[in-house]
């Protein structure tokens, strides 16, 4: 018969066999969520223009036909149209043959890496036929922002925000509608702070003031939100579901470093439905792009925030439900007895 010390032993080696082998996998996982993107950056159905008569535009699509896959061309009847296209997020740049000669539309503020890009792919294009083309950055990102890196940094913040105060509302014990409250206070709050961080004092956003501070908080809630409803249905497992899931994945997927169709496929497409990457792509057309192609991230941030809410006042419901059944359950036995 086995002596009561043995049990604990054997409980302890099973723990240490399981913390042995479950961190080697969670590095290698989060290395490969974060360096496996990063090393295979390149171009993806990039949606990109093409303005001017057919006849002067066929040249320069064979051009860009022969990196296979890496464009989606979009073809406009002149520059203008060209140029509303980029400021509407249509697409990320255009080329557009003009009487004046060729010339390059950017957008730095939607993504300083592809701009760059495209400048050295469409000048080496015409460095070969012998032509200078101009480029005109039509969205230009703001002077004390020119790369984006403050853009792009403000991801992981947000969601170590959200996570912070979905686990603190889960540990104090809060449930239901006090829950819920103090998750949409606390992310409306750090909504505030960071649009006077980011807009007011260091002026990398400059986007209306108060749609800034609204996205800032949407996406602080939609996270914070997942981690709270999860715990509410799931327990502690559920805290570190939601938490290992938006930093795991949903950072390095978000493409805020570079965009969604540099990413391989389709973990640019799977990180724009998770919060980090709608976020970044809502703060981009709000700051900089007049609101333009905000829908999609908006829908998918509310989605987020409204179905872990509905789980917070779910998982409360349940447990009010279980408590309210265990007496009548007492009495049936008792008169069965």
């Amino acid at each position: 018969m086995p002596t009561d010390s043995a049990t604990p032993t054997k409980a302890h080696r099973r723990r240490l066999i399981a913390v042995v082998v479950l961190v080697p996998v969670l590095a290698a996982l989060a290395l490969w969520a974060f360096a496996w993107p990063a090393a295979r950056t390149a171009p993806r159905d990039l949606p990109l223009g093409v303005a001017g008569p057919p006849a002067a535009t066929a040249q320069l699509e064979r051009q860009l036909g022969q990196k296979e896959g890496a464009f989606e061309i979009h073809h406009y009847s002149d520059e203008t149209a060209a140029r509303h296209a980029v400021e509407d997020r249509t697409v990320y740049g255009a080329v557009a043959v003009t009487p004046q000669g060729p010339e390059l539309l950017t957008a730095s503020a939607a993504s300083p890496m592809v701009a760059q890009l495209l400048r050295q792919a469409v000048g080496e294009q015409a460095s070969a036929a012998g032509t200078q083309i101009r480029t005109v950055d039509v969205v230009a990102a703001p002077a004390n922002d020119p790369r984006g890196a403050a853009l792009n940094s403000s991801v992981l913040p947000l969601a170590l925000a959200g996570i912070a105060a979905g686990a603190v509302v889960t540990m104090l014990g809060l449930r239901g509608v006090r829950a819920v409250a103090a998750l949409v206070v606390s992310a409306g709050l750090v909504g505030v702070a960071a649009a006077c961080i980011a807009h007011s004092w260091l002026g990398v956003l400059t986007g209306g003031w108060w749609a800034e501070a609204a996205v800032l908080g949407l996406s602080t809630l939609a996270v914070s939100g997942a981690v709270a409803g999860l715990a509410a249905l799931l327990g502690r497992a559920g805290l570190g579901i939601a938490s290992g899931v938006v930093m795991l994945f949903g950072n390095p997927f978000s493409g805020a470093a570079s965009a969604p169709q540099m990413l391989p496929e389709p973990v640019g497409a799977i990180g724009q439905w998770l919060p980090p990457g709608a976020s970044t792509t809502l703060l981009r057309s709000v700051s900089f792009f007049d609101g333009a192609a905000a829908t999609g991230p908006v829908l998918t941030l509310t989605w987020w925030a409204v179905l872990g809410l509905g789980a917070v006042l779910l998982g409360q419901a349940l447990k009010a439900r279980a408590r309210t059944g265990e007496p009548a359950a007492e009495r049936e036995l008792a008169r069965v007895g």
